[in-house]
């Protein structure tokens, strides 16, 4: 069985790879292989099943939302952002919308109706597939691909683009057999991480905060001493858990977090829930409150920036009576409250490591990768798209574009 092209693994990245081939040269026979029994699983998950694609930010801005390794996706978003995945979903038959000014969604608002379309797509060009069929091994001869071995057969072809994603979600297809047999080839592959996923702190009274979300909400890690994370801030909706806090907010600063908890067993952060007022501004608000009715209770004059639930727990937490007026609290618990609202600090201690989580930060080294191609600077022929590189974006269709973007430039080169 002889293929111009196979490309493993049906995601985002994978699927596009395989379209764009096609697309361009309807005579080339391109093999598209997945392990599990179906397309696309991890694709019908994301955005709890709406499909965030992608978002509105221009190519450089785009860019620069990827921190560390930003550089190396240019050529990639630039030969193909968010204006041409638009275009592209139209031309199969798929609307898309961006409800909120930023973010865009199929106007369907299922991950259904990006698989339908992309499904079809793959059958109107011919493309062959092959569902539960497993990548075992890659051939190689005289350092160029040659083939793959899966559990049953053995399939030749000239160029092999690996689309197999990373660690998070397991039970849609994340197993990481391929980080191993790319390894067992020379490349390397970076630190993996679980990453964009809810996270545990030490502090037990968040379990009576479970009932709101709290919007415009900063967060910063608490480690003057780490240079790194000393501008590390995020801002945005945080959820608090019977263990912990989620939300888009913590989905993003989980990616910087989870590689310093196999370094220490806990991670101090701050989070600002009074939408960034500082000790001077709660002051001046409380005292507002207070010459407006002075029969008010500490737990009255909090709630009127935060829930109820929170203001009740944060009191409790240094040791105020919420029902105390504010002229009995003592000095020095009154500076405790002043400060708790304005930076409320808690202590990260887990995750539930990479099974809830959405993304993996890290992958294949970059530095062994052609960022114009997306071929392998080792084996000829070999290329790497999506996840599987040490690529991770923040919350908002970043990972989802930049699986596109990657898959299509391979694809289009091929």
């Amino acid at each position: 069985m002889n293929y111009d092209a196979i490309v493993v693994g049906s995601g985002a990245a994978g699927l596009i790879s395989a379209i764009t081939i096609a697309q361009k040269d309807e005579n080339k026979k391109v093999l598209l292989i997945e392990q599990l029994p179906r397309l696309a699983s991890k694709l019908k998950a994301t955005g709890g099943g709406r499909c965030n694609l992608s978002n509105t930010l221009p190519n450089e801005q785009f860019i620069s939302s990827f921190g560390r390794n930003s550089r190396f996706i240019t050529n990639a978003i630039n030969s193909f952002n968010h204006q041409d995945l638009i275009g592209f979903f139209k031309s199969i038959g798929v609307e898309t919308h961006i409800p909120d000014g930023f973010r865009i969604f199929p106007t369907t608002h299922k991950s259904d109706t990006i698989i339908e379309a992309l499904s079809n797509e793959l059958i109107k060009l011919n493309i062959q597939i092959e569902l539960n069929t497993k990548l075992s091994d890659i051939l190689i001869s005289n350092n160029e691909v040659v083939g793959i071995k899966t559990q049953n057969n053995i399939y030749n072809c000239k160029n092999l683009i690996l689309a197999t994603g990373g660690l998070g979600y397991p039970k849609l297809g994340a197993t990481g057999e391929a980080f191993d047999i790319v390894k067992n080839l020379g490349h390397t592959i970076t630190n993996l991480y679980p990453a964009m996923m809810p996270l545990y702190v030490k502090e037990d009274w968040v379990a009576s905060c479970t009932a709101d979300t709290i919007s415009k909400v900063t967060i910063k890690v608490n480690l003057p001493k780490v240079k790194k994370l000393k501008k590390l801030k995020a801002i945005g909706d945080i959820i608090f858990t019977k263990k912990g806090i989620r939300g888009p907010v913590v989905l993003d600063f989980a990616r910087e977090i989870t590689p310093f908890l196999d370094e220490i067993p806990e991670v101090p952060i701050l989070i600002n829930l009074t939408k960034n007022m500082n000790e001077n501004d709660i002051i001046i608000h409380i005292k507002k409150e207070v010459m407006s009715n002075p029969n008010k209770n500490i737990l009255e004059i909090i709630s009127s920036i935060l829930p109820l639930s929170v203001s009740e727990a944060l009191c409790k937490s240094i040791g105020i009576d919420p029902n105390s007026s504010y002229k009995n609290i003592d000095g020095i618990k009154k500076d405790k409250l002043h400060k708790i609202l304005a930076w409320t600090p808690l202590n990260v201690i887990g995750h539930d490591g990479f099974n809830n989580a959405m993304i993996t930060r890290g992958g294949i080294s970059l530095k062994e990768i052609d960022p114009n191609t997306m071929q392998s600077k080792i084996i000829d022929g070999l290329y790497f798209v999506g996840e599987i590189v040490d690529i991770d974006g923040p919350c908002g269709g970043y990972n989802l574009q930049w699986a596109f973007s990657s898959g299509y430039l391979a694809g289009k080169l091929l």
